[in-house]
């Protein structure tokens, strides 16, 4: 009977304990997600966790805006330039060392600041999502890569139109493993939502038409100024094959696309230009899912961003 009321009591307690506070800065591309973290982590005694499926990767600095020593002022920056490019890191991998991170963060009394437009990064560290062990299916990978990324979509759309919903249609990787996943159990897993930690979510974004100036001038920014195309050459070089480049997508799909000889300069900027614009638009759809994110213009709420983060840590 003791031990009865014994494991009632640790229950309730662990309802009760209170989550430790952590800030998410979300949002579309292009919206100044890196210099608010760092201002806010200057401000609050914060680390930033960076939550981009491509900044992860050494030596994919210029293409994927990764930040610089200098721009980071001395705060410690975690989750960059942890995998090999030539190779794929997942979710679940990043989800197991971004979770140690904020722990040790955590446990020396700072506050941790999950800065990315990546949203499923973002959802599998906050929320604790789990991931299916499904190995590699070799013969069935191989019948899909000689598949469209439209056909692929499809095929998806007809077998799981949850996940459908949920997913970049043009990603072929995660196409792809969603599609391996579906052949093992069925259906990719339902997520659940519970979180470990208290977030406070910050979405930044700004109208459509500065969105797109934004992004078609920071892209010749990087190409004319800053060597873009170099580091594209140099990553083949250094054993990141074109097929590779293809799945990282964005700017390294259309450099290498340019490179090989497949379109011209104007065209890889134009086509750039337009990817880019598709990929801001599924990020908000993605994140306006969340309703507990507050919605900011960079531009002109950064007093209101500094009290809604004063007044969350503080109660």
């Amino acid at each position: 009977m003791q031990q009865m009321w014994l494991n009632t009591d640790m229950t309730l307690l662990s309802l009760f304990k209170k989550k430790p506070k952590i800030i998410v800065i979300c949002g579309p591309t292009a919206t100044g997600k890196t210099s608010l973290a760092i201002d806010l982590a200057q401000q609050f005694d914060g680390e930033i966790i960076s939550a981009d499926s491509r900044q992860v990767y050494q030596g994919l600095d210029i293409g994927s805006a990764k930040v610089t020593k200098e721009e980071m002022r001395n705060i410690p920056h975690h989750m960059i330039d942890v995998a090999d490019p030539r190779n794929r890191y997942s979710v679940a991998e990043y989800k197991e060392e971004a979770q140690k991170i904020i722990d040790e963060i955590i446990s020396n009394k700072k506050l941790p600041i999950i800065c990315g437009g990546t949203g499923m990064y973002i959802d599998a560290l906050v929320f604790n999502h789990s991931f299916p062990e499904v190995p590699e299916n070799k013969p069935l990978r191989a019948k899909l890569e000689t598949k469209s990324t439209e056909e692929l979509f499809t095929l998806l759309l007809s077998r799981d139109s949850r996940r459908a919903k949920s997913i970049d249609k043009h990603n072929k990787v995660r196409l792809i493993r969603a599609l391996e996943i579906i052949e093992a159990l069925g259906k990719v897993p339902q997520q659940k939502t519970h979180s470990p930690y208290s977030p406070l979510f910050i979405g930044l974004d700004v109208e459509n038409d500065l969105l797109h100036t934004r992004i078609k001038e920071r892209i010749l920014e990087r190409l004319n100024n800053q060597s873009m195309l170099e580091e594209a050459k140099t990553l083949h070089y250094q054993g990141v094959s074109w097929q590779r480049m293809e799945e990282l997508g964005l700017e390294y799909r259309y450099m290498a696309r340019h490179l090989q000889g497949d379109i011209s300069f104007q065209d890889m900027v134009k086509q750039l230009s337009i990817a880019t614009r598709q990929f801001a638009k599924r990020q908000r759809t993605w994140f306006k899912r969340n309703r507990n994110i507050h919605w900011f213009n960079p531009l002109i709420d950064k007093n209101n961003i500094r009290k809604l983060v004063t007044q969350f840590i503080k109660k």
